[in-house]
């Protein structure tokens, strides 16, 4: 399986939805470098499940065992290595779904990828249960990248067509993405997020679910992170951000926007601001070239509605090749995008520390 990712450091995501734990491997970390895991723990808990009515009432702690790599809450220079245990598990509600495969799940390509072989309770190694040991490396970089200068914060841009404001692409403070991620659903605008949540409760309370828009920055980063072709940032970005499952789509800057400007509307003019190299306004996203520009970096993240919801829908029986009925077990999320959003810090932190090793190497 592709659960590997970095250039620098190299993490590896193992464990199933239902296994008995699952965990994170990082190989790579620079030794002697601080980790505070009393934030990592408070990270962690804003992906947690169970904590609000609009998440799976699923409950776990979410609470990392460190099995590696961390001494007097400093790295070692070796592979760091965590597990979190799942203990509130119900795999009996998936014994039909290796015969029956869910709409818009992995069910039946996983089929297709290994003939039966797949543990198929929760997802298995497909679920969404997997962005815990993500957060758990990304909260890490969090940490490392803080103490370069380089900040991270996303927030709810949109739920079921309620859109939040924007972040401002050009001047952005620590304190303000810190002030956002202390918010129980992190958005701008909280009128905009009272009525996203009634949109949430409108769903569950019809067996149904809605999707929605993560935006996402990162300031402080310095010119020159990412290279030309295929590793650069956007590159990058995406191969780890596309491993969130529910992700369908990915934006940069103006991302689709700048198809309706001209060139004279979308280009990002040069000026020399304090004595620094910037541009006027940041429809770029921070990213040219495949390489930052020294701007803040913003992208935008697309969810689909949940798939997994408590309407019957129409599926096949695989073993006996007829069209049925299928009605979903399990307990899950009317709408996942308040949880992504730690979930997208995370990914970005990685893409972004990853990158930030190759640039040191360089200097």
């Amino acid at each position: 399986m592709g659960s590997i990712y970095g250039e620098n450091i190299h993490i590896s995501i193992f464990g199933q939805s239902h296994s008995p734990a699952i965990g994170v491997s990082i190989d790579g970390l620079p030794a002697g470098k601080l980790v505070d895991m009393q934030k990592l723990s408070v990270f962690l808990s804003r992906r947690a499940p169970g904590n609000h009515a609009y998440s799976t009432q699923r409950k776990e702690s979410d609470l990392p065992e460190i099995l590696g790599g961390i001494i007097n809450g400093k790295t070692c220079g070796a592979p760091f290595a965590a597990i979190i245990r799942n203990k509130d598990t119900r795999s009996t509600d998936y014994n039909n779904l290796k015969d029956v495969p869910r709409p818009a799940h992995a069910d039946y390509t996983a089929q297709m990828k290994f003939g039966g072989a797949q543990d198929i309770a929760g997802g298995g190694h497909f679920s969404g249960r997997l962005t815990a040991p993500l957060c758990i490396a990304g909260g890490i970089c969090l940490q490392l990248l803080a103490e370069e200068g380089i900040y991270i914060g996303a927030h709810i841009q949109e739920i079921a067509g309620i859109a939040d404001k924007n972040f401002d692409m050009i001047e952005l403070q620590p304190s303000f993405l810190q002030e956002i991620q202390r918010k129980e659903f992190p958005v701008l605008d909280d009128e905009k997020g009272r009525q996203m949540r009634e949109m949430i409760e409108e769903a569950r309370m019809q067996a149904d679910s809605v999707g929605g828009i993560v935006e996402c920055v990162v300031i402080g980063a310095p010119a020159g992170l990412g290279d030309p072709m295929f590793l650069g940032m956007e590159n990058r970005f995406a191969a780890i951000i596309f491993g969130i499952p529910a992700v369908k789509g990915l934006e940069f800057g103006n991302g689709f926007l700048c198809t309706r400007l001209r060139g004279s509307q979308n280009n990002d003019e040069y000026a020399i601001r304090n004595g620094v190299v910037c541009t006027k306004t940041n429809r770029h996203g921070g990213i040219l070239g495949g390489i930052t520009s020294g701007m803040p970096i913003v992208f935008r993240v697309a969810f689909k509605p949940t798939p997994s919801i408590g309407k019957e829908q129409q599926s096949i029986s695989m073993n006996r090749h007829v069209e049925t009925k299928l009605v979903i077990q399990g307990r899950h999320d009317p709408c996942i995008v308040p949880r992504a959003v730690p979930c997208v810090e995370a990914a970005a932190a990685i893409a972004v520390y990853d990158a930030f090793l190759s640039y040191k190497k360089e200097r």
